[in-house]
């Protein structure tokens, strides 16, 4: 790549958070979590309202981020840690190394859940466990943000991945009467840093979830996770802003896949995959066509589109054709246009003991899932298993939130649902006999798409 076309390149960073849902992201319009830097990057950028992770699920989503690739494509099925040790197929290259080859640096900074590591070759990359400060200020966003201080200064152009543990479960908390978990919120607040506890009477309990005084507890210590997280976007947009470069800086926020609640994380329903997106460009003034101050969009985006799109902007496109999804550096350009008419998500394991594929596609209006072992009991997660609020919901109610327990827990082989009548997917119309063409429509995309992707669940169609 010659010098006058890297002279011109932006630097880009994107900041993915841990189980951030979008119901708690002041600019999607929870008033009282606070998210005031976040709100910033939306107010000077563009705030995607239709932005889906493929895969509700840590590890097997950030693999579709970092390769284009659907998790079932990538091979990364689910978790990558022991004892589940799902991994990333060596036939994969990924983003960083992309980004070398269009004349990058690249950095990684927090939360790494990916392997092997030798395909994911940051030049800045130090090890997530390396020190015993690593892992008691792990969860100190502010801390985190300020390492990146050398790496931002240096030579440009760089391509940051910058990831949160923020607001991942943690641990139960043994002090308080409805023992909640802490979402990592410290007992004392890190050096130089200020906690802001929340009152769980304030908190906004969303409609999928039951009104509990446990599920207010552990909202509260999410929302006291998540304004630690802000703090630590706030610092590193503050470092990027005061780098001594006037050379244009993209920033990315997203979160892997919804927060760590029933209905949410691990399921295809909107609030484990329906999430924050917002694109912001530092300078906000600087020239350029791409993310108008403040503007909005409602295309249908997902996370397989992030890596062609980062590729897009380094103007390597040609680096990301292998990929299934496609840039949306047209949407930053243009917010108001519609886009495509459907998005596809992929889950398959969470724990190597969460065994629940499913297949969805989603329109703009209604969405489509193909539960493959529908015949056996939606298996939970461990921390949300543990929580209080899924475990007070069984003691105490039948109901959760405005579903039945029965019901999350046993699903049908097909789900559909039309989104603008039912936005939180409680009557499913797959069965109606007027709906018989519209089934038949949706499994031929998603059999398609399954071709496409070589889905070693496809066979399922044929042998079962």
């Amino acid at each position: 790549m010659s010098s006058p076309t890297v002279a011109n390149l932006p630097n880009i960073v994107m900041i993915v958070a841990d189980d951030h849902g979008r119901e708690a992201v002041g600019c999607y319009g929870n008033p009282v979590v606070s998210t005031p830097n976040i709100d910033a990057l939306a107010a000077s950028g563009i705030r995607f309202d239709n932005a889906f992770c493929t895969t509700a699920s840590c590890s097997a989503s950030r693999s579709v981020i970092l390769s284009g690739l659907h998790n079932h494509t990538n091979r990364t099925f689910g978790l990558i840690h022991d004892p589940h040790n799902f991994s990333m197929s060596n036939h994969v290259t990924t983003l960083p190394a992309l980004m070398k080859q269009a004349g990058y640096r690249t950095g990684r900074m927090g939360k790494k859940h990916y392997q092997p590591e030798e395909l994911f070759p940051f030049d800045f990359d130090p090890p997530e466990w390396g020190t015993d400060e690593d892992i008691l200020r792990h969860r100190d966003d502010v801390w985190l943000a300020s390492r990146c201080e050398e790496f931002i200064q240096g030579e440009a152009p760089y391509f940051l991945y910058w990831c949160s543990h923020d607001p991942h479960r943690n641990w139960e908390r043994a002090d308080h009467p409805l023992r909640p978990d802490d979402f990592g919120n410290p007992s004392t607040p890190f050096p130089g840093d200020i906690e802001a506890p929340v009152d769980p009477e304030q908190v906004i309990v969303p409609p999928w979830l039951a009104d509990l005084p446990e599920v207010r507890a552990e909202i509260a210590e999410y929302y006291q996770s998540i304004a630690r997280l802000d703090r630590g976007v706030g610092r590193l947009v503050d470092l990027i802003r005061h780098s001594g470069t006037d050379r244009e800086t993209i920033v990315v926020y997203l979160s892997d896949n919804g927060g760590a609640f029933p209905v949410a994380k691990t399921t295809l329903y909107e609030p484990g995959m329906q999430l924050p997106l917002i694109i912001a460009r530092i300078p906000s003034d600087s020239s350029g066509t791409i993310c108008s101050s403040g503007s909005s969009c409602s295309a249908l985006v997902t996370w397989a589109d992030l890596a062609p799109t980062v590729l897009d902007l380094a103007q390597a496109p040609e680096l990301g054709a292998h990929m299934f999804g496609e840039s949306i550096r047209p949407l930053l350009e243009q917010p108001d246009s519609e886009g495509r008419e459907h998005v596809f998500a992929s889950h398959c394991f969470h724990q190597v003991t969460n065994y629940y594929p499913m297949r969805v596609v989603r329109s703009r209006r209604y969405k489509f899932m193909y539960n493959i072992a529908w015949k056996l009991d939606f298996p939970t997660a461990s921390d949300i298993h543990m929580s209080a609020s899924w475990q007070s919901t069984l003691r105490k109610s039948s109901d959760l939130g405005q579903r039945k327990v029965d019901a999350y827990l046993h699903r049908p082989r097909f789900e559909l649902y039309d989104l603008q009548e039912d936005p939180s997917e409680l009557h499913n119309l797959a069965e109606d006999e007027e709906r018989t063409a519209q089934v038949a429509e949706f499994v031929a995309l998603l059999q398609n798409f399954q071709m496409e992707t070589s889905d070693p669940w496809f066979h399922k169609w044929i042998y079962e």
